[in-house]
Formats: structure tokens, sequence, C-alpha cells
């Protein structure tokens, strides 16, 4: 049953740590350079998703936010194992509509990959939308990035047929119904 856009629905962070290992926990500014360095560990993802992340675009990340959305619809939150994360998450909820959420940015740590780690957290998030009441997940992946179509292909998603250009190539928008 999908709740009314007038009710606020918000994230519990414990629902993400439940079933995984990590601490999950919010990001800001303070965790800029662990973000900055979990990024510098992924090189293939920027050389279809230029410019290289900096102090400065993970900030704006941080804060960037669409028409008619809040920072209580906002999850920029990290995924810790002792003092670094393994993996950052930028979610929003309810958007691009009501019942969808939206994936802005998912990435692991290259030390982590391969190992089913960032499927288990995919996992735990579509279990969490899915007990609040959500219908889908939607992300947009970059045209050509071999890497990013088969992870997020292997979790559940299918491309939408939509193709978004940008200054580099294209967006191409990905769901997944839970």
């Amino acid at each position: 049953m999908m709740e009314s856009a007038n009710r606020e629905r918000i994230l519990k962070l414990d629902c993400l740590s439940e079933t995984v290992r990590f601490e999950v926990k919010r990001l800001n500014e303070v965790d800029v350079d662990k973000i900055l360095y979990l990024c510098k560990g992924n090189p293939l993802f920027y050389e279809y998703h230029p410019p290289f992340a900096t102090r400065e675009s993970i900030l704006e990340d941080m804060s960037a936010l669409p028409p008619q959305k809040t920072y209580r619809d906002k999850y920029y939150v990290g995924f810790y194992e002792g003092d670094l994360p393994v993996a950052v998450l930028d979610l929003l909820l309810d958007y691009p509509q009501e019942g969808t959420a939206y994936i802005g940015f998912f990435m692991m740590a290259a030390t982590c990959q391969g190992k089913g780690l960032g499927s288990s957290i995919v996992q735990r998030i579509a279990g969490c939308l899915k007990e609040m009441g959500f219908a889908k997940i939607r992300l947009a992946i970059d045209e050509g990035n071999p890497q990013s179509e088969a992870f997020w292909t292997k979790n559940g998603f299918v491309k939408t047929g939509e193709r978004h250009p940008n200054d580099f190539s294209a967006y191409l928008p990905m769901e997944r119904e839970l």
C-alpha cells in the first residue's frame, strides 16, 4: 500500500546495517577525505563519468537536490568497517515520483569489490525500501561502463530504454521493482 505524499518517510539507518556487517552513518564535510580516498580506488568509473572526484565535487554531491526535494528526503551515507567507508550511497526517497527511491551514487571500495559485499548492501537497501512501502528503485548508469551495467543487472535492475545525453556520453536509467 502506497503511503501518502503528505506523510514523511524516514529511512532508518539501522535497517540498512541489520544484515550486513557494516556500521551505516550519514556522511558530512568531515568525511570528505575518506570518500575521496574511496573514489580514487575506482578510476574505471571516472573514465565513463568525468571529471574525477574532488573535495569540492563531493561536497556539492552531498548537498545536491532536485527541484521540490528537501534534505529530509536525501540520505548520503557511508557503510563503515572500522574507521573507513567501504561503500558510499546517495539515496533520494520518493524521487522522481512517489513510491520510487533513486540511487544517485553508489560506490564500493576497490578492495571490497568482487566479494559480494556490494550486492549484499544493495539487497539490504531494497529490503528496507520495500518494508517502507516503496514500489521500485531507479538509478542511471553511464553509457558504455561495463562494470556498472554488469553490477546493477546482477542485482535485478533493468534498463528502461531511455537515454539521456550528457556532456561526455549519456545516462541510461535502470529500475528494479520491489
